[in-house]
């Protein structure tokens, strides 16, 4: 089971194991990740799962799609490394990911 680790925006870590096949939304809504919103439950309708890819895992994870850009016009301090954690499908490949939350959501 993949380990994600997800820092929120005071800096603390939090560690957690994540279903392959779920995403990296889901596994933070399972696990009370603070700073995860997820108002729309995952269908990329809204910007409230925003978070920062680690810079060593941003080639990894990729970048987001047309529709997710488009939902990432609507986060709080978008950034270059910004994606919305319900479109990274968590796979053995993403085991010890690090995301970074914003200091809050749209």
């Amino acid at each position: 089971m993949p380990k994600l680790t997800y820092i929120d925006s005071g800096g603390t870590p939090r560690i957690v194991d994540a279903e392959d096949g779920s995403t990296v939304m889901e596994a933070a809504i399972k696990n009370s990740i603070p700073g995860i919103e997820a108002e729309c439950g995952g269908a990329c309708a809204c910007a409230t799962c925003h978070v920062y890819i680690d810079e060593a895992w941003q080639e990894k994870v990729g970048g987001p799609s047309p529709m997710e850009e488009d939902m990432l016009d609507f986060g709080f301090d978008v950034k270059p490394n910004s994606r919305l954690s319900c479109q990274i499908k968590v796979t053995g490949e993403l085991d010890g990911l690090v995301v970074h939350t914003p200091e809050r959501q749209a």
